[in-house]
């Protein structure tokens, strides 16, 4: 779902189903060029979308973009590669509802990713 927080109110929900890339997959490099990636980063996700809706969005409020935060790059560097890594394998193995995510591999074992 998606949300103008700005300009005209609307609302757009894109149905389908989904997939995740991880560094290491033989997608990753090319979708990786798409994208502004930073050192955190886990996943990309690709989407084949099968309907979209979109509503009047009335009471999406309005928000101004002020900046890009720093904490995340700072953090990243706090971390590094090596604690990064270690970081995913003990909080993103996990999904909020309890379900793996695409850091476990086909097997069930868990594993570190290795980014690029």
């Amino acid at each position: 779902m998606f949300c103008a927080y700005d300009g005209p109110p609307l609302i757009l929900r894109l149905y389908g189903k989904g997939y995740s890339v991880i560094p290491g997959d033989e997608e990753w490099t090319v979708l990786a060029q798409n994208f502004n990636l930073v050192i955190s980063t886990r996943q990309i996700i690709v989407a084949d979308i099968d309907m979209v809706q979109t509503s009047c969005g009335y009471v999406v409020p309005y928000y101004t973009y002020e900046a890009e935060r720093d904490t995340m790059p700072k953090w990243a560097a706090n971390k590094g590669p090596e604690g990064l890594e270690i970081y995913k394998a003990e909080k993103n193995m996990v999904s909020i509802d309890g379900l793996p995510t695409a850091l476990v591999d086909r097997s069930g074992s868990w594993f570190l990713v290795h980014s690029s």
